[in-house]
C-alpha cells in the first residue's frame, strides 16, 4: 500500500504519522487506486486485470469463433466429422460449463420436424 501511494499519487505514508496527511485522505486514495496497483492485484487477484474492455474483447472473440464454427459446420461434407465447438476465452472467476449437445431427435422436435 505504501509503495502504491508513492507510485500513483506521490504521497508518502509517513506524512500520516507526521500529521500532514489525514486518515480520510489516505482512505480516499486507497479506494481509488487503479487496477494495476499492487494492493488491488493482491486483494482481487487476476480479476483486477479484467475491465470492461477485456470482457468485450473476449466476447467478440467468442462470437467470431462461434460464427466461424457454424459456417464450417454448415458447409462441410455430409460424411465428414463435425468440427469441435470452440471453447470460450477463459475469464477470471468464471468457470466454463459445457453446454449439453442436443440429440438429432431433440433438434427435430424443436424445429417441428419430429413425430
Amino acid at each position: 500500500m505504501e509503495a502504491d501511494l508513492l507510485r500513483f499519487y506521490g504521497v508518502d505514508l509517513l506524512d500520516y504519522h507526521r500529521g500532514t496527511l489525514s486518515a480520510r485522505r489516505v482512505r480516499v486514495l486507497i479506494e481509488h487506486l487503479p487496477r494495476d496497483a499492487a494492493l488491488v492485484r493482491e486483494l482481487h487477484g487476476e480479476t483486477a486485470e479484467w475491465g470492461l474492455t477485456e470482457h468485450l474483447l473476449a466476447a467478440a472473440v467468442d462470437e467470431l469463433a462461434a460464427g466461424n464454427w457454424l459456417f464450417v459446420t454448415a458447409n462441410r461434407d455430409e460424411h465428414a466429422e463435425p468440427p469441435e465447438r470452440p471453447q470460450p476465452v477463459p475469464r477470471p472467476g468464471i468457470e466454463v460449463q459445457e453446454a449439453p449437445a442436443a440429440t438429432p431427435e431433440q433438434l427435430a422436435a424443436f424445429f417441428g420436424g419430429g413425430s
